[in-house]
């Protein structure tokens, strides 16, 4: 369940997500997940939750990327856990290390590897995204990211200078975290 989300593309990740926020004025009354519950809990009236004040609105897409990317990190990071070797981990409980130390000493330097890798990856998603921005606001109420703003410049103000600068900005970005992400896989493969 937790896997779920990492095979549904971003745009029905949007869609879905728009469901959970959603509001509807007084004329067709209908709302969403999120608004049933706080009404239900607290009362008062349904709030259009990614059309909200900064920075609550970027908060509530956030949402969506953390949903998005929590299966994926979590098979990756099961999977690296579960590759320490437990002799490592029993010598070291032998020795009188507590949980806590074989956590930092032995575990942590253990899925090193894997948490740069989970992170770089995270970070160029990150970067990148633009589906669910686009498909939840539209990029407005202040919530336009590189991607959107690229978007908006290139196609709909017509001005190819400005789109293909933000596009060489956002390839810049991404190439430090790519190089980095490289080398350490290299250094990886070179043990």
């Amino acid at each position: 369940m937790i896997f779920l989300p990492m095979a549904i593309s971003f745009v029905g990740a949007g869609v879905i997500w728009n469901f959970v926020y959603a509001v509807r004025p007084v004329s067709a009354p209908q709302i969403g997940l999120l608004n049933a519950i706080t009404v239900g809990l607290f009362g008062g009236q349904p709030q259009a939750w990614t059309a909200f004040f900064q920075p609550w609105n970027n908060f509530f897409l956030i949402v969506v990327e953390i949903w998005l990317q929590t299966g994926f990190a979590m098979v990756l990071f099961s999977a690296a856990i579960k590759g320490i070797p437990v002799e490592i981990m029993e010598a070291a409980q032998v020795d009188g290390a507590n949980e806590v130390q074989v956590f930092f000493r032995i575990m942590l330097p253990q899925i090193l590897g894997t948490i740069i890798t989970v992170s770089t990856t995270i970070v160029i998603f990150t970067l990148k995204i633009f589906d669910v921005v686009w498909v939840m606001t539209g990029g407005q109420f202040d919530t336009s990211v590189i991607a959107t703003e690229f978007y908006r410049q290139y196609f709909t103000y017509n001005d190819n200078g400005a789109g293909s600068a933000i596009a060489v900005v956002l390839f810049i970005a991404v190439i430090p975290v790519m190089v980095y992400n490289l080398r350490q896989f290299a250094q990886r493969e070179a043990v």
